[in-house]
């Protein structure tokens, strides 16, 4: 798809007319890789990484060209249509080197027992499989301390699945450099149940054998982490810029070791909706099928219909799935995810994405 014609289908106006399910519905029944403003991607492969009781895929995807690309250790929410299941979406760490607009990337997924997403893409997902998209967030990104001049080694700290953003720095890293500055020492540290249990094993011996600047150390079964044994290998670890992502209990021991140093950056992964601009918390919302009126909090109407103990329908409570669309008689919302505003009168919004600006009436 042209960029002008996505700027055309992508108008305030055509989506007006296509209310209340928008042009990229409409688009999606014709080819589901054409987009307007949603973000989509096609399975390409699936590598199986490691095998046992929660195995271990790479999944590989070809984004619409409404994908504005990723920076390296971001995440992305992936939204998929499990059969007998409503459409169900999980955040998964992008696993490739950073991408650009459109571009392939991959993500890396442990098969989990309660996992309904992960399951599903690990032992079912085959290549042509559609899968929605958000846009990547996160910032476990790649960035200096300003004093990092005065130490050129870079340090990686990683458990278990908690290898995944990391090995998307190392990636770009590998590929492109590092701020365009050489002499760059890398320390990877990563800790595994076993051998068996290594993600990207075959390629971290590769590199750990490369004629380059990273140090790869891999830790298995009962050697731990330890505050004694970061020492040992990088004495002045406080002062290092460090990028640590695991299990809980292996973080709290790193974030003990580090104590107060603005040197460490950790990961958490939480599924939530950041409104690209300030909501107003002005005015009231009124539920008119429930008669009640209560003060708005800025939340979205999902949330602030929820906390008046009402149950109104929704899926992926990011805005793709289209499960929550209810009538806005009244007032202006503002879309959580983009920031864009409308008060057109009689309007079916997506009451996840949807928070009220000033007065508002929704059919709930």
């Amino acid at each position: 798809m042209t960029p002008l014609a996505q700027r055309v289908l992508g108008s305030k106006l055509l989506g007006a007319l296509t209310a209340p399910h928008g042009v990229d519905r409409y688009l999606e029944q014709i080819n589901p890789m054409w987009a307007a403003t949603e973000v989509r991607a096609q399975v390409v492969e699936v590598v199986r990484e490691t095998s046992g009781e929660h195995p271990v895929a790479t999944v590989r995807l070809q984004p619409t060209t409404t994908w504005r690309g990723h920076r390296a250790g971001q995440y992305v929410q992936v939204g998929i249509e499990v059969p007998g299941a409503r459409r169900t979406t999980r955040c998964f760490s992008i696993s490739s080197a950073e991408s650009g607009p459109g571009e392939e990337f991959s993500i890396t997924v442990r098969a989990h027992a309660e996992g309904l997403v992960s399951k599903y893409l690990v032992h079912e997902a085959q290549p042509g499989l559609v899968v929605h998209l958000s846009q990547a967030e996160g910032e476990f990104t790649l960035s200096e301390s300003p004093a990092t001049p005065t130490n050129n080694r870079l340090l990686y700290v990683t458990g278990g699945s908690g290898i995944t953003p990391a090995m998307s720095h190392l990636r770009t890293l590998l590929r492109d450099g590092y701020d365009g500055r050489a002499n760059r020492k890398v320390t990877f540290l990563h800790y595994a149940r076993s051998a068996e249990d290594q993600i990207f094993a075959e390629e971290l011996q590769r590199i750990a054998w490369a004629d380059n600047d990273v140090s790869v150390h891999l830790r298995y079964g009962d050697d731990v982490f330890t505050e004694a044994a970061l020492r040992r290998l990088v004495p002045d670890f406080r002062g290092t810029d460090t990028w640590a992502c695991g299990p809980a209990p292996m973080m709290e021991l790193v974030r003990e070791a580090y104590g107060d140093s603005p040197r460490l950056r950790t990961e958490f992964f939480k599924l939530t909706t950041r409104p690209a601009g300030t909501a107003s918390a002005e005015g009231d919302v009124t539920f008119a099928r429930d008669g009640s009126t209560a003060a708005n909090t800025g939340a979205s109407l999902l949330e602030q219909a929820e906390a008046r103990g009402l149950t109104p329908e929704f899926g992926c409570r990011m805005g793709i799935c289209f499960s929550c669309v209810s009538r806005k008689t009244e007032g202006t919302v503002r879309n959580v995810m983009t920031g864009e505003e409308s008060s057109l009168p009689d309007e079916d919004v997506r009451i996840c994405v949807s928070a009220p600006v000033g007065d508002c009436v929704v059919d709930l």
